[in-house]
């Protein structure tokens, strides 16, 4: 049984001029098809797809230094983004200026390959630093992208071997901010506030306008707060073959006070994570409504007069159930979400 994956792999360096070269050539092509689609909407009424689109680039690959496939490719992707959003025109790529894009060239399968321990593309070869072994794999479409730091990827689909997990063991999982995640079992993700301990460092760069060393700080947050997700997500993975995970949105909660400690946590990136490494090791993973999972004990299944409700109950850690229970606040909320997860809700859990 086989699945895909993107592999990322960084790109050498010393190609950065000319892949920013090719990249704005994708921004001019982006441009084009944005005008070329609007007038076709104001003047005639027709949404142009992107078979439509193909014909207008047709033939311009050589003398834009761009495969004939990335042409395609970039066409695909205005069509469905234009679609997605539902707009007559989307935003214009920029190539210059403090609001420029980063850099994006995308490609269809058999559009790169690998040869003699390069990414050849486009008549060219690319030098990465190779952490996959690229060479053993059928390297099918993908793109080449820039992060805010300058640097180049080369990110591509490839065909892996499931391998399925041999744990057995069954865990629910309530997301939060004390600890980022709570496991049914006991097992804790502690917050590691990555943002808050650099937030000092960040303040003084911004205010002396020292724009690399912000740009160097953010990646620096993102890699630590990635890293112990990732390393979490991990383990779960290996000893379990059931996840289930409460449905609280971080989307809702950055706008509230506790949005930066709420970004911070990473909840999303935790769940996409969860996500598509069970779905590659066989792992059942699901997302269940967790309303009153806090209050309820998952026990008796009651919910009782000294339960912690509202905002003002946030700071009661422990809580003493009428049955005589001490529940600790997080683990019996993963408790109830995975008893949610087997269908089994309790009684004392209203509105699911």
């Amino acid at each position: 049984m086989k699945h895909t994956k993107t592999l990322q792999v960084r790109v050498r360096d010393k190609h950065t001029q000319l892949l920013r070269q090719m990249a704005r050539q994708v921004n001019f092509v982006w441009n084009y098809l944005n005008e070329l689609s609007h007038r076709s909407i104001r003047e005639r009424g027709v949404f142009l797809s992107a078979y439509d689109l193909d014909r207008y680039t047709q033939g311009a690959s050589k003398e834009l230094g761009l495969h004939s496939q990335t042409l395609q490719e970039v066409s695909r992707e205005y069509a469905t983004r234009r679609r997605q959003f539902k707009k007559a025109r989307l935003s214009w790529r920029k190539s210059i200026g403090v609001r420029r894009s980063l850099g994006w060239i995308p490609f269809k399968s058999g559009a790169a390959s690998w040869k003699n321990g390069q990414v050849f593309h486009n008549g060219r070869c690319f030098k990465v630093w190779d952490s996959y072994g690229l060479g053993q794999y059928r390297l099918r479409s993908g793109s080449f992208s820039e992060d805010a730091r300058g640097r180049w990827y080369f990110n591509v689909v490839v065909e892996l071997e499931t391998q399925l997990s041999t744990g057995q063991g069954v865990v629910g999982i309530d997301l939060g901010l004390k600890d980022v995640a709570t496991c049914s079992d006991g097992q804790r993700l502690e917050n590691g506030r990555f943002y808050r301990d650099l937030e000092p460092k960040l303040a003084s760069a911004q205010r002396a306008g020292k724009k690399a060393r912000v740009r160097a700080i953010h990646a620096k947050i993102a890699n630590r707060r990635k890293d112990a997700l990732h390393k979490f997500s991990r383990s779960l993975v290996e000893r379990c073959n059931t996840i289930i995970v409460g449905d609280v949105s971080s989307q809702k909660l950055v706008k509230t006070k506790m949005a930066k400690s709420v970004l911070d946590a990473g909840w999303g990136q935790l769940k996409t994570m969860l996500a598509y490494k069970c779905a590659h090791a066989g792992i059942v993973f699901r997302v269940v409504n967790e309303a009153y999972t806090t209050q309820t004990c998952s026990c008796c299944g009651a919910l009782p007069a000294s339960r912690p409700r509202g905002i003002a109950g946030l700071g009661i850690r422990e809580w003493i159930c009428e049955c005589g229970v001490t529940h600790d606040r997080d683990v019996n909320a993963a408790r109830n979400i995975l008893a949610l997860g087997h269908e089994r809700p309790g009684e004392g859990i209203p509105g699911v």
